[in-house]
């Protein structure tokens, strides 16, 4: 099961301060477009919470996901946002030559260390995996949060804390509940993954939680009021982000909640992002890069059709799951060591590129964007 990213674009040509003028063409207070923006960051959580509604009809809110919902949830989103780098990285050859060392000892040393984890002890791998994808996803939110300030032109510094305390507690907090609370009744990765924290972080975390939140409230609407400005887009990322996360780790203890509530808000708004880019950078790549991001169908049967691929061997040589989708078993002994970090590769090397790809120092393609 795949889980996350420091989307902190930095737009060439403007400072982290600059505000972004409105040329012809471009979307004005938005990342995308209006509709495109909506659609991704408040329909992904409105379609959380819908789900919500639904499993509780269904009587499987506070069970597992069953498994409709982990092939639309984990594969055909989860599984398959990690394989969008490549469509940022690895299917552009004019990107691998130019940075060719980072994009080859990147997954070079993840495989290395994977290994090295892996000889220690099966759970020592999933835990340091599962801690570099929890700071992935914490850091992606705030990679959003941090856009929409410089696509308007937020330079005070006293507004920045504001919004980075408020997007950091938003995920931050729940996970303090959660791992203050050791067993849940869903996990990362795999069982007991996560480190047990004394309680006594949750508790000082609830307050500084609720501040956080509740400054940022007030300085948006002191903001609306005395200068007329609003930013709804970040207001948006950071609502929505405060919702599924409490709602989906702390009010519900559940997988179902969890992966729904998790896993959409995540994924749907970085494949906007990479298909995008994609459908930018189509026009000076090569005829492959052309074909498939030629529409978004093709974009996604190409992200699914990898996902699918990974996910086979996963579940047929080390979760022995979900025969009914991917065949019979496959025994792999002694060989786990060297194939399950291997397999755990694409969302490694994921989490640790999306460090670099989205700054605007050494990419001067993101222009395009």
């Amino acid at each position: 099961m795949q889980r996350v990213s420091e989307i902190d674009i930095d737009i060439p040509g403007h400072g982290s301060g600059s505000a972004l003028p409105d040329v012809p063409g471009s979307s004005g207070r938005w990342l995308f477009s209006r509709g495109t923006d909506l659609t991704v960051f408040l329909g992904s959580a409105l379609l959380s919470m819908v789900l919500l509604v639904a499993g509780s009809q269904m009587g499987i809110l506070n069970g597992d996901s069953p498994e409709w919902t982990w092939v639309w949830a984990v594969l055909l989103i989860d599984v398959a946002h990690v394989w969008s780098t490549s469509f940022r990285v690895y299917f552009d050859l004019a990107e691998v030559k130019r940075r060719f060392w980072l994009y080859l000892l990147v997954p070079v040393f993840g495989y290395s260390i994977g290994v090295a984890l892996y000889s220690e002890g099966e759970l020592v791998f999933w835990k340091v995996l599962a801690a570099i994808a929890v700071f992935h996803f914490v850091r992606q939110q705030y990679g959003w949060v941090n856009l929409y300030r410089r696509k308007l032109g937020e330079t005070d510094r006293w507004t920045w804390w504001v919004d980075a305390a408020a997007i950091y507690m938003a995920s931050l907090y729940p996970l303090a509940f959660w791992m203050t609370r050791l067993p849940r009744n869903f996990e990362w990765f795999v069982q007991n993954d996560f480190i047990r924290l004394p309680a006594i972080v949750e508790t000082v975390m609830f307050p500084i939680y609720l501040a956080a939140l509740t400054v940022y409230a007030v300085k948006s609407m002191y903001q609306y009021v005395i200068d007329g400005f609003i930013n709804i887009g970040k207001d948006i990322v950071v609502a929505t982000t405060a919702l599924c996360w409490y709602v989906g780790i702390v009010y519900f203890n559940s997988d179902y909640a969890f992966t729904v509530t998790n896993v959409i808000i995540h994924g749907v708004p970085y494949f906007a992002l990479i298909y995008v880019y994609a459908r930018m950078k189509r026009e000076t790549a090569g005829p492959v890069y052309r074909k498939l991001s030629s529409n978004w169908i093709v974009f996604l049967a190409t992200l699914w059709a990898l996902a699918y691929v990974e996910e086979l061997f996963w579940h047929r040589g080390v979760w022995h799951e979900k025969q009914w989708l991917f065949g019979g078993d496959w025994n792999w002994g002694s060989l786990k060591m060297w194939l399950v970090p291997l397999l755990a590769l694409p969302q490694l090397t994921h989490y640790v590129l999306d460090g670099f790809i989205w700054r605007k120092s050494g990419n001067p393609d993101l222009k395009l964007i």
